[in-house]
C-alpha cells in the first residue's frame, strides 16, 4: 500500500495547478528511473534508448512493417533508418518484403534480438510490477486511464 504520509489527494471537483504539477514532475521522474532501470543493460550490448523502444515494439507486433513502426515512435524516418541499421547489423532484426507489396519491409526480431529484447523487457517488467504493487490494484486502473487521456483519440486504437 502507498505510504499515507506521501500521498497527495486530488481536488474532487477540479485539479489545482500544484496538482497538476505534481503529476507532471511524477510522470517525468518516474518514467525516467524506469528508462535507467535498463541503461545498464543496453550500454552492454552498445544500445541506446531507441534501439529498445523499436525492439520492444517489434517484439509485440511481429511482422510489423516499417510504415507502422514510424507511426508509434513518431520520429523521422531518417532516425528510424539509422536505428534499423545498427539493428540489423547486430544481428537483432531481420525484414521481408511484404506479402502484398513486395517493397514493403516487415519487421521480425532475431532469435538473439528476442533474448536482447527480453532481458530488457525482464528489467522494465521489476521496476514496473513493483510500483503497481506498492500503489495497489485500484491505482492501476486509473493510472493507465490518466496516460490513456494523454494519448489523443486517435491514435488509441494504436495501443
Amino acid at each position: 500500500m502507498p505510504d499515507a504520509v506521501n500521498m497527495l489527494t486530488a481536488s474532487p471537483l477540479f485539479l489545482t495547478e500544484p496538482e497538476i504539477r505534481r503529476g507532471i514532475e511524477l510522470l517525468f521522474f518516474g518514467y525516467g528511473q524506469l528508462t535507467r532501470s535498463i541503461d545498464a543493460a543496453l550500454n552492454e550490448h552498445g544500445l541506446g534508448r531507441a534501439h529498445q523502444r523499436a525492439l520492444y515494439f517489434i517484439a509485440r507486433r511481429p511482422n510489423l512493417s516499417i510504415g507502422e513502426l514510424l507511426g508509434l515512435l513518431a520520429i523521422t524516418k531518417q532516425s528510424l533508418g539509422r536505428v534499423l541499421t545498427e539493428l540489423s547489423a547486430r544481428g537483432l532484426v531481420e525484414s521481408r518484403p511484404g506479402d502484398r507489396d513486395r517493397r514493403q519491409r516487415l519487421l521480425r526480431l532475431t532469435p538473439e534480438g528476442v533474448a536482447i529484447e527480453g532481458r530488457l523487457f525482464d528489467a522494465l517488467n521489476a521496476r514496473m510490477a513493483q510500483a503497481y504493487s506498492h500503489a495497489g490494484q485500484e491505482a492501476v486502473g486509473g493510472f493507465w486511464g490518466v496516460l490513456e487521456g494523454l494519448v489523443p483519440a486517435r491514435d488509441r486504437g494504436k495501443l
